[in-house]
């Protein structure tokens, strides 16, 4: 591996997994309250371009991380209406 891949490598971990946090916070309060899904919608929808530039420029970092990233966020989405469904339920 090149020292160029080691860089993206360490960068795109840091940066692909910064919505992790959130993530286990909502499912530990098992609540979306507070949570706005559109930013997440909205990047797991660029990250699936990340993902196409780097089969483009031939970036194994760029690919796999924004593979990563798309899942974290779409299951940001997922469990936020997951719960709001559930919110609503039990409200009424």
């Amino acid at each position: 591996m090149e020292g160029h891949e080691i860089v993206g490598f360490v960068a795109g971990f840091g940066t692909t997994f910064a919505a992790a946090p959130d993530l286990l916070a909502i499912l530990e309060r098992r609540s979306s309250q507070g949570m706005n899904p559109t930013m997440a919608g909205i990047m797991g929808s660029f990250q699936i371009m990340w993902i196409y530039y780097g089969i483009l420029i031939d970036s194994m970092p760029v690919v796999v991380w924004n593979i990563i990233a798309v899942v974290i966020n779409f299951l940001m989405v997922g469990v936020f209406f997951y719960f709001a469904r559930i919110g609503k339920k039990l409200t009424g």
